[in-house]
C-alpha cells in the first residue's frame, strides 16, 4: 500500500482538488467518485446525491472543508490542501468501501491531520473512484484556528501503511529510508500513457543520467554525452558564475506552452545532483591514477571479484562504495552485451539502481579501477571472440550484487535488499545464456581422460572442501579445457591453477567450477614465463603448508619426459 502526500496552495487549492477527485480525470479513468468517510460522518457527496445538481454539492462541500481557512483570512497558511492519495497493490483483494474508510481515519490519525478524539481537528473526505485506491483530501487549519501538528507526515503515513498491510492481508511493502529516488507522480505516468510512451520522462532521464556518469571521465564529456543521448541542460548558476546545479529536460516533453518541462538531478535521485556527480566523476578523472593497459574485461572481472570481500570484510564506506561501482557497471553492461542478453541487463541495472544507495557516505577511491576498465570496454568494444570475456565479467558481477543482497541484509537496508534481489533475478537468467554456449564451446575442447585425471588429483589434494562439488559440476569440462590450454601455452597448468585458488576464496564464488574457468582463463592468457620461472613457482608452491603437488607439476612442462606430456 503506497500513501503519497501533495499539498496545495492558494485560495481556490480546495475547489481544483475537489473538482479533479469528482471529475472524468486526466483519461476519463474515474468511475463512480463518491465518498467512503469524511470529518463528521456527513458532509456533502457530490457521487451520491442524485436528486441535486452535483456541481452545487460541490461547491458546498468545498465551502465547509475550506471553513476554518477562510476564517483565518490574510493569516491563512500559504499551504491551505493536504492531498493524500493511497493505492493498493494490483495483487491484492478489492476493499469495501468501509475497509477503505477505516484505512482513511487510520492515515488521518497518523499524520496528525485529524487525531482520534480530537473534535477540533481538520475537516477531511475520502474519495474513492476506483477499485484499488482512495484520495483524502484535508484542510492545512484545524477547525480551532490552529495548525495542524504534522512533523514528518510522510513517515508517520508510510509506517501506518505497513501495519494496514499486515491486517489487512495485503501485499507488504518494504520500510524505506528516505534515500529512494521520487516516484514519478500520477499526472507524469497519464502523460506518459497519452504520448505512447513506455515510460515516464523523469524515469527515463534518471536512466540516462546515471548511465552518462557511469560512461563519462570527467564534466566536459558528462555534458557532451547527455547532449547526444538527446537530454537538455540547464545549469543553475550562482553570482559567480560557476554551475551550482543542474536540470534535465527531454525535448519532447513540454507543458501547455510548449517549453520543456526540467527536473532537478536531485529530484531524479539523490545521487544525481551536481555536486555528488562531480564526486563520482573524480573517481575516473585519469589524473590520480594512470590508465591500466591490457585486456579491460580481464581488469574488470578481477576488480568485480574483489567486491565480495569489501563488502564482507570492509568498514561501510568501502562497502557503500564497492555498490555504487558495482550500480555503475550494470549501467553499462547492457551496452557492451549481445542484443538478446540487453532487456534482462537493463531491467537488472533498472532494479540494482535502488541498491546502491543508503545512509552510509561511500569511499570511492577503491572503485577507480572497477570504474574505468569497465569505461574502457564501453569505449574501446575490444573484440571478446568466443564471448568468454563477456561471460566471465557478468559471472563475477552476479556473484557481487548477491553479496549485495545479504550487505543490504545485515544492514536492515529492506528496500536495498529487494532491489539487489530483483537484480539478481535478471542476472541469473542472462548469465545462464551467455555462459551456457561458452562452456560448452570449452567443454568440447576437454584434454585427455589421463590429463583430466591429473588436474583432478591436484584439486583433490588443493581444496578438498570443494574437489567433489567442482569435478561433478557441468563446468569441469570447460575448466580442463581451459587448463589444458595453459599447459600448451606454456605455462605449468598445475601452478596456473594454484593461482587461480589462490587469488580469492572460492566461499564468495556462486558456481566454483564455473568461477575457477574464468580465473583459469585470464590466468592462461597472460604470457607464459620462462623454464627458471616456472621452476621457482613449482618449488613455492610445493613448500607451501597444506598442499600435497602431484608429482608432474613440480617438473617445468619444458622438462617433462613424453610420458608426463601425455
Amino acid at each position: 500500500m503506497i500513501p503519497k502526500i501533495i499539498l496545495g496552495s492558494g485560495p481556490k487549492a480546495t475547489g481544483r482538488t475537489i473538482g479533479y477527485l469528482f471529475g472524468k480525470g486526466r483519461a476519463n479513468e474515474h468511475t463512480d467518485p463518491h465518498l467512503v468517510a469524511s470529518w463528521n460522518g456527513f458532509a456533502p457527496d457530490p457521487g451520491r446525491s442524485p436528486h441535486r445538481d452535483p456541481k452545487a454539492v460541490e461547491r458546498q462541500l468545498v465551502a465547509q472543508l475550506d471553513q476554518p481557512v477562510k476564517m483565518l483570512g490574510d493569516k491563512a497558511p500559504k499551504d491551505t490542501v493536504w492531498h493524500c492519495p493511497v493505492r493498493a497493490a494490483p495483487e491484492d483483494p478489492i476493499l469495501t468501501d468501509a475497509q477503505w474508510a477505516d484505512i482513511a481515519r487510520r492515515m488521518v490519525a497518523a499524520a496528525g491531520i485529524a487525531p482520534e478524539g480530537d473534535d477540533e481537528a481538520c475537516r477531511w473526505v475520502a474519495v474513492r473512484h476506483a477499485e484499488d485506491h482512495i484520495h483524502i483530501a484535508a484542510a492545512l487549519v484545524r477547525q480551532d484556528g490552529r495548525r495542524p501538528e504534522r512533523g514528518y507526515d510522510q513517515r508517520a503515513v508510510q509506517r501506518e501503511a505497513r501495519k494496514i498491510e499486515v491486517d489487512y492481508g495485503l501485499r507488504r511493502l518494504n520500510q524505506g529510508d528516505g534515500t529512494g529516488a521520487k516516484r514519478p507522480t500520477s499526472k507524469e505516468h497519464f502523460k506518459a500513457k497519452r504520448l505512447g510512451q513506455e515510460a515516464t520522462t523523469r524515469d527515463v532521464l534518471r536512466l540516462r543520467v546515471r548511465r552518462v556518469v557511469a560512461a563519462a571521465s570527467d564534466e566536459a564529456e558528462f555534458f557532451s554525452l547527455l547532449e547526444a543521448t538527446g537530454v537538455t541542460v540547464r545549469l543553475k548558476l550562482g553570482p559567480s558564475g560557476d554551475a551550482l546545479g543542474c536540470n534535465f529536460a527531454m525535448p519532447n516533453d513540454t507543458n501547455d506552452q510548449g517549453q520543456p518541462v526540467f527536473y532537478a538531478g536531485s529530484t531524479l535521485a539523490p545521487d544525481l545532483s551536481l555536486p555528488k556527480i562531480r564526486k563520482s566523476l573524480a573517481t575516473t578523472s585519469p589524473e590520480p591514477v594512470p590508465a591500466w593497459p591490457g585486456n579491460p574485461w580481464h581488469q574488470a572481472t578481477a576488480a568485480t571479484e574483489r567486491i565480495p570481500r569489501r563488502l564482507t570484510h570492509g568498514d561501510g564506506p568501502t562497502a557503500q562504495g564497492q555498490l555504487v561501482a558495482l550500480g555503475a557497471t550494470l549501467d553499462l553492461l547492457p551496452i557492451a552485451a549481445p542484443a538478446a542478453l540487453r532487456s534482462e541487463l537493463e531491467q537488472a541495472a533498472v532494479a540494482f539502481e535502488r541498491a546502491t544507495r543508503s545512509h552510509i557516505a561511500a569511499d570511492l577511491d577503491s572503485t577507480r579501477v572497477l570504474r574505468r576498465s569497465v569505461q574502457a570496454i564501453w569505449r574501446e568494444q575490444p573484440s571478446d571472440g568466443d564471448g568468454a570475456g563477456f561471460a566471465m565479467l557478468l559471472d563475477t558481477v552476479l556473484t557481487a550484487v548477491a553479496f549485495a543482497m545479504h550487505w543490504h541484509r545485515t544492514h536492515q537496508h529492506a528496500q536495498q535488499e529487494a532491489a539487489a534481489e530483483q537484480a539478481l533475478v535478471h542476472l541469473q537468467i542472462a548469465c545462464g545464456r551467455v555462459a551456457e554456449p561458452v562452456l560448452t564451446g570449452l567443454a568440447q575442447r576437454a584434454p585427455s581422460l589421463q590429463m583430466k585425471h591429473r588436474f583432478a588429483y591436484h584439486l583433490q589434494q588443493a581444496v578438498p572442501e570443494y574437489a567433489e562439488r567442482i569435478l561433478s559440476a557441468p563446468a569441469w569440462d570447460a575448466l580442463a579445457a581451459v587448463l589444458a590450454e595453459a599447459e600448451a601455452a606454456g605455462h605449468n597448468a598445475t601452478v596456473v591453477l594454484d593461482q587461480a585458488l589462490g587469488q580469492r576464496t572460492l566461499d564468495d564464488a556462486n558456481n566454483p567450477a564455473r568461477a575457477l574457468t574464468w580465473r583459469v582463463r585470464r590466468l592462461g592468457e597472460r604470457h607464459a614465463p620462462g623454464p627458471r620461472a616456472q621452476a621457482a613457482k613449482a618449488r613455492s608452491t610445493a613448500q607451501r603448508p597444506g598442499v600435497t603437488v602431484h608429482p608432474a607439476a613440480a617438473v617445468p612442462l619444458q622438462q617433462q619426459s613424453p610420458a608426463h606430456r601425455r
